[in-house]
């Protein structure tokens, strides 16, 4: 059995929490190590039950407390050889990282715990490296793909095959190309190597569908160019057009700067 829960999901910050029989994984670390504390205390929680960390890429809001993590919780660090190269020049990870450094393998399953097993993608973002993870625990798969411009044939491959999916749905176009950012903001956010839009996560949850998905979960929703209620009729009415009955899959936004409850998946 897992359990997963997102304390923050946004530029405001990244960080969740997927929890096996006897250890856990803290997703990225975006959010202040004080609230993270506290929120795990609000679930019965602590620090002891982070046994690992995985880590998508170098942005601030995935990785703005993970040299506090390091320096508290010393908890081993799971990216690419490539990520780890940068967390260790940059100012928020390299006075702590190295000590905590653990390199993911490609191509093969990575055990980072004694519940979970990883493997990891490359996804197309404006980052050295940025990469989705698929996360089997016993008979589970948990797949989370997130800051990617498009999609691509592997994260589609992965999350064909999961349980759980956690896809971006970043932005709506039309708030977007209305709103007041900067062209080049716009084109940075919109033309392959940004985020991912509402439309774009629509269009890709057909080509994942499968008979094992119970969970889909939205993340990294845009305060500016989205909202949670346009982010869920998107994927709704694409789940209705793929013909799933209504609560055959559970569908949840997750939302900026606010806890989602512990969620047994």
């Amino acid at each position: 059995m897992m359990r997963f829960v997102s304390f923050s999901s946004g530029s405001c910050g990244n960080c969740s929490l997927l929890l096996g029989p006897n250890s856990g994984i803290l997703i990225d670390a975006g959010v202040g190590i004080r609230r993270i504390k506290k929120e795990l205390e609000a679930l019965h929680l602590s620090y002891d039950n982070i046994s690992a960390i995985l880590v998508t890429h170098e942005h601030g809001d995935h990785i703005r407390s993970l040299g506090s993590f390091c320096k508290r919780v010393s908890a081993p660090v799971w990216t690419t050889p490539t990520l780890h190269e940068t967390l260790l020049r940059h100012p928020f990870t390299r006075d702590w990282v190295g000590a905590c450094r653990q390199d993911l393998q490609s191509g093969v399953w990575n055990p980072v715990t004694e519940d979970f097993d990883v493997q990891y993608f490359v996804v197309p973002h404006d980052s050295t490296q940025c990469i989705g993870f698929a996360i089997r625990c016993g008979e589970e798969l948990f797949v989370l793909m997130t800051d990617m411009g498009h999609t691509t044939d592997e994260a589609i491959h992965w999350a064909s095959l999961a349980t759980t999916v956690v896809i971006e749905s970043n932005y709506d176009l039309g708030m977007l190309m209305g709103g007041d950012y900067p062209q080049v903001l716009k084109d940075r956010i919109s033309h392959g190597i940004g985020h991912l839009s509402n439309d774009a996560c629509a269009q890709a949850i057909p080509r994942f569908l499968n008979p094992s998905l119970r969970n889909l979960f939205l993340c990294h929703l845009s305060g500016n160019n989205n909202t949670p209620e346009l982010a869920y009729e998107s994927a709704r009415e694409a789940l209705e057009a793929a013909g799933v009955e209504p609560g055959t899959v559970n569908l949840r936004v997750l939302k900026r700067g606010i806890a989602s409850p512990l969620l047994t998946l």
